[in-house]
């Protein structure tokens, strides 16, 4: 790729890449509505080049104003690097509790092994569906609070000297008939686009 030559996204690259995240969380959601005996809505995922000041706005399914808390988790293979991010709504931790473990009294300690519970789940199975359609192996990384209880500017503000212009996916997990949801945000490095692109095309012919 030239040197300062802008990063952008043919419309058939992004219905590919959008194609190919469909599938992915398809399997993390399938295994969360098994977890949960609940059915998981999942939209269209949302496909962006961005620089680190736009993610905020990438997240579309979350308000600046709600308190949230969030993992990331990284992964790299095949020439292909990146970050995982899932966002929780704080106000919805308790419902999500009820779901998942109504056997326990609410707590902080369980709020927080929801939360790596969550994310290995989803980030995992996301992951995996990504890995296998770009015949790709992917090696993860630990899982890493990044923010808990806090806006989403001052989340990004306080992470995004790691990250530089991106390729961005966003994917919102709701429940049915239920409060509860939570973003995926996909980040993958500047220098995995060129990559991504040509796994794409490979796709596509």
């Amino acid at each position: 790729m030239t040197a300062g030559a802008p990063i952008t996204l043919s419309e058939d690259h992004r219905d590919c890449f959008q194609e190919i995240t469909n599938v992915a969380i398809g399997q993390a959601a399938d295994v969360l509505s098994r977890m949960l005996n609940v059915f998981i809505v999942l939209p269209v995922p949302n496909v962006n080049i961005l620089e680190p000041s736009e993610l905020t706005m990438a997240l579309t399914a979350v308000d600046e104003n709600d308190s949230v808390s969030a993992i990331c988790q990284g992964f790299t293979g095949g020439g292909v690097a990146g970050e995982a991010m899932l966002i929780f709504n704080d106000a919805n931790f308790s419902d999500i509790a009820k779901l998942a473990y109504d056997h326990q009294a609410y707590s902080d300690e369980l709020e927080m092994e929801m939360i790596m519970d969550a994310g290995n789940l989803l980030i995992g199975a996301c992951l995996n569906g990504l890995a296998s359609q770009l015949e790709i192996q992917f090696s993860q990384g630990q899982p890493v609070v990044m923010g808990r209880h806090v806006h989403v500017p001052e989340l990004i503000d306080t992470n995004k000297s790691r990250w530089t212009k991106t390729l961005a996916i966003e994917v919102n997990f709701t429940i049915e008939n239920s409060p509860v949801a939570c973003d995926m945000l996909l980040l993958f490095t500047e220098d995995s686009i060129s990559v991504l692109k040509q796994k794409a095309d490979y796709l596509l012919d």
